[in-house]
């Protein structure tokens, strides 16, 4: 049953990270709630891309989230190309002990981890916070079992880390 569901998961991002990617922009969208693959959040006018990494890196440790891993895209891509690049910078954060539990309990689930907040600029030069939707994974696990409760807890942590890269909040 366990794999059946992060099989279903992971068709509903197939296929709805290109049709429902960009609901997520406009006002009034819930991502705790919504099926929409992708959760993605405007930085605040005026803040920079250095401050909101600091802001979402001070969250991740204020809230005991490690950050394992810090992908810069764009200047790999410079360095390999020599020519400029938009900004793209992947943060992979994790709670190792869920991580772990959400493994024992379906090894399908080892292909969401971890978990990542991506830093993008768009054509137009504004910057983003982006992330898959975990609420489609969360639901996969029973309710009331304390793995899901778990996972709730991880989705709310990453939640606080963008909204604090977003507005710049310390």
């Amino acid at each position: 049953m366990q794999r059946r569901a992060a099989l279903r998961l992971a068709a509903v991002w197939a296929g709805g990270a290109v049709a429902q990617g960009s609901a997520f922009a406009r006002a009034g969208v819930d991502p705790a709630t919504s099926n929409a693959a992708v959760i993605r959040m405007p930085l605040a006018k005026g803040l920079s891309a250095h401050d909101c990494v600091q802001s979402m890196q001070l969250r991740a440790n204020l809230l005991n989230m490690k950050q394992v891993g810090d992908l810069p895209l764009s200047e790999q891509v410079q360095a390999m190309t020599g020519k400029p690049q938009r900004l793209i910078r992947v943060f992979l954060f994790c709670d190792p002990p869920t991580a772990v539990q959400m493994v024992a309990g379906s090894i399908d689930f080892a292909a969401y981890l971890p978990c990542r907040i991506t830093l993008a600029e768009d054509e137009r030069g504004k910057l983003w916070l982006v992330m898959m939707n975990l609420r489609p994974l969360i639901d996969s696990v029973p309710p009331g079992s304390p793995l899901r409760k778990k996972a709730e807890t991880v989705g709310a942590k990453l939640m606080q880390i963008m909204q604090a890269g977003a507005k710049g909040s310390l």
